[in-house]
């Protein structure tokens, strides 16, 4: 009986969920299943893995299921270095961004999640708060001696074979042999080029900077646009079947992956937001640039935008895939208001050939 329960409540929550909200797509874009980052913050991986998964469905390929963790070895490797180098006055986190994703690929390629899954001794999730602070606390000791050897990267590789296994050279994969690099090559992507695009006014339009962001390590370059130009890029990319990476701040009470629902209302809200759909916030770039500074809009998640709907009363949503598990009435996909959206988007990375041609002239790309 206590199943029965169970099963009714999740059964009446849906169906108050769908009378509330009734999603009708305007673009709906093939991608794989979703994941989960479990205990750790590498949503930047599972988030641009997803999307260069998408663009191999694009040009034709079969689903393939990347390792993420191939992905966030390498920059741990990295971002070893950079604090080193700067003698520990640098971020040193699980977090990054797409664009430390994408250098992964170019230079050392990927792997399939067969092939290196970061999980050992029968893990069935990852975790990754002890290897953050291993890896850390070892590098505060090396920084602790007045001159450093080159036996750092060995001992940094070691600490990541414990945690997360070693990583072969050379695998087997559907019964051929591949390297990383191959394997990359494999995916017909090798020639595409992904650019980064944010919407902020206190660098001038239409030229490149570095974002301000903690997880930006490496000092990755965006180009600005104005805040409605971001949206026409968006859109754009999806009417023409490409999938975006979206990096933005999820902490509002009024995004909930387990309901499935991220909105902006205009009022102060209830606990049960959620039963009733709302009036939202008129945003501009006056007042989203406020949120940024004021730091009501941070840094928090990346997920992978794969389409576009409206509900019962003409608002437009984005259909966003998450990486936290199949939560929700939506199984792990959020619909995000396009209020959500213009307020708390830092940041997309996109194919380059995604990007409408007027943006592309303004960027003079």
């Amino acid at each position: 009986m206590k199943y029965l329960g169970l099963t009714l409540f999740f059964a009446t929550l849906f169906s108050a969920l769908q009378g509330q909200y009734q999603f009708t797509p305007i673009y709906d874009l093939p991608c794989t299943t979703i994941k989960s980052q479990d205990r750790t913050g590498t949503c930047w991986s599972y988030a641009t893995s997803s999307l260069i998964e998408s663009e191999h469905l694009k040009v034709g390929g079969k689903s393939i299921d990347l390792s993420e963790m191939f992905v966030v070895r390498k920059i741990y490797l990295d971002k070893a270095r950079n604090y080193l180098l700067r003698q520990g006055k640098a971020n040193f986190s699980q977090g990054s961004l797409s664009h430390d994703m994408l250098r992964v690929f170019n230079e050392f390629g990927v792997m399939p999640e067969e092939a290196y899954s970061g999980l050992t001794d029968g893990m069935t999730k990852h975790n990754h708060s002890e290897m953050e602070k291993a890896l850390k606390g070892y590098l505060d000791g090396v920084l602790n001696e007045k001159a450093i050897s080159d036996k750092w990267p060995d001992a940094v590789n070691a600490l990541l074979d414990v945690y997360l296994g070693p990583c072969q050279e050379k695998f087997i994969y559907e019964g051929i042999t591949y390297t990383p690099k191959t394997f990359a090559e494999k995916l017909n992507l090798v020639d595409q080029e992904y650019i980064s695009i944010t919407s902020f006014n206190h660098h001038p339009y239409y030229k490149e900077f570095v974002l301000e962001i903690p997880d930006n390590y490496s000092n990755g370059q965006y180009f600005n646009v104005r805040l409605d130009e971001l949206v026409e890029s968006i859109d754009y990319a999806l009417s023409k079947g490409y999938s975006i990476s979206w990096d933005g701040d999820v902490s509002e009470i009024t995004f909930s992956a387990g309901h499935g629902i991220a909105i902006l209302p205009a009022e102060d809200i209830s606990k049960e937001w959620y039963q009733s759909k709302h009036d939202e916030i008129e945003v501009n770039q006056e007042n989203r640039q406020n949120n940024f500074e004021n730091f009501s809009t941070t840094d928090d998640h990346l997920m992978h935008i794969v389409g576009s709907a409206k509900d019962q009363d003409g608002i437009k949503y984005y259909k966003v895939k998450n990486s936290w598990g199949e939560r929700g009435p939506y199984d792990g996909y959020v619909y995000m208001s396009t209020a959500y959206l213009k307020m708390k988007t830092i940041s997309i990375t996109a194919n380059k050939a995604a990007l409408p041609a007027t943006i592309i002239n303004k960027l003079q790309l």
